[in-house]
């Protein structure tokens, strides 16, 4: 019973140290999803050119979703017209370059992670865009697009329907003030929210039980600690491998992650494994719903080279640069509860969370909570489907 205890324990300490980043985090993308317009996003990611890839990186920061809802969102703008690669590069982006997982790295592993996250993203993209470039062939594409127009139900899929968006033309600053902004940002929060809960909470118990029952000599052995190069070049090949199997993705791969680095993995091989929240393994079978087995088989080999690829830029960049912090000084949080400045912001800003939530379910939040598993959008659904989704709740 003492090793269920201790691990729970841990596990609630991780909770505790990051409550108040993550309501946060989430408040400032909803703020940003209530007046940005999903329709907007398709008509401007229509080719892969440099600039295009830009703005679908800059719309999935915005979006910061969930990675199954990422997934889908991503299906949902191909359908309606987006390039193949700038939704791949919107679908990135909106998991791993979004503001909640960035002040989540720098609160449990030092700001040095943060940038590196937000260094290492646009490289992956980037890297992307030339293989796509170079391997993907029209007739894979023509293959992806005829499955992706079945419409087969993956994850989320509800959720990414959803344009909860803020209407009219009015300015930002009004939109947002008003009413409707009130709801429109306590709609994205709580959902937002209620995508990721399931992954965070298993992310929270698998790194608590890991850290508590797996003996630290295991892992200096298996990432090579003693061998610095070896364990350069070993870290980045690895990570992905170890996201793919947790079957844990988003943010909820954060808690892991510090116990990798206390582990010994390289910082590059840190940076892989975040990335590789888009390949675990029940977001490839979306993948094959969504574009086929070929497509599927494309994207795994792409995206896990170009995650390698972005882990060694990163180490040796930030490694040249000085700013790799000493693994020495990783801690996993155990300290639990205490009168000091974690618990204050936690008190202040659970509070913001329940004026969210309780607007939200006073303003039919309950249905959308509902629909947020539900069938995809049609392709054809256009700008009345984003007006219905975007009125609900309202």
């Amino acid at each position: 019973m003492k090793p269920i205890i201790h691990a729970l324990s841990i596990t609630g300490s991780m909770t505790w140290e990051i409550t108040w980043a993550l309501i946060l985090g989430f408040t400032l993308s909803a703020v940003v999803q209530a007046v940005v317009r999903r329709a907007t996003v398709v008509r401007m990611l229509g080719d892969d050119r440099p600039r295009t890839l830009a703005t679908a990186s800059a719309f999935g920061i915005a979006s910061s979703s969930c990675s199954y809802a990422a997934v889908a969102l991503a299906r949902s703008l191909f359908r309606k017209g987006a390039d193949f690669t700038a939704a791949m590069a919107f679908e990135i982006a909106s998991t791993n370059l979004v503001v909640e997982l960035g002040v989540i790295l720098a609160l449990l592993m030092g700001w040095q992670f943060t940038a590196a996250e937000f260094v290492g993203g646009p490289v992956m993209i980037a890297l992307l865009a030339v293989l796509f470039r170079l391997l993907l062939r029209d007739i894979l594409l023509r293959e992806a697009r005829e499955q992706a127009e079945r419409g087969l139900s993956g994850a989320m899929e509800g959720h990414a329907a959803m344009d909860m968006s803020v209407q009219g033309n009015s300015s930002f600053v009004r939109r947002l003030g008003s009413g409707e902004g009130f709801t429109a940002v306590a709609s994205v929060f709580v959902m937002e929210w209620a995508a990721i809960l399931r992954d965070l909470v298993v992310g929270l118990l698998i790194a608590g039980a890991i850290a508590a029952w797996v003996p630290d000599s295991f892992w200096r052995h298996f990432f090579f600690e003693g061998h610095p190069l070896v364990s350069k070049v070993w870290g980045p090949l690895v990570g992905p491998l170890v996201a793919m199997l947790s079957f844990v993705c988003s943010i909820g791969n954060v808690p892991l992650a510090v116990v990798l680095w206390k582990g010994g993995i390289s910082f590059g091989g840190v940076v892989a494994f975040i990335f590789a929240d888009l390949l675990i393994l029940p977001i490839l079978n979306i993948y094959r719903k969504y574009y086929g087995v070929r497509m599927t088989l494309f994207l795994l080999g792409t995206f896990y080279t170009t995650m390698v690829i972005a882990g060694y830029v990163v180490e040796s960049l930030f490694g040249g640069l000085g700013l790799i912090p000493d693994q020495a000084d990783a801690e996993i949080p155990t300290q639990g509860v205490t009168w000091n400045y974690t618990t204050y912001l936690n008190i202040a800003f659970l509070l913001l969370a329940a004026a969210f939530v309780t607007r939200f379910l006073h303003t039919g939040g309950a249905g959308m909570l509902r629909a947020m598993g539900g069938a995809p959008e049609p392709a054809d659904a256009g700008q009345g489907a984003d007006d219905h989704h975007g009125r609900a709740g309202r």
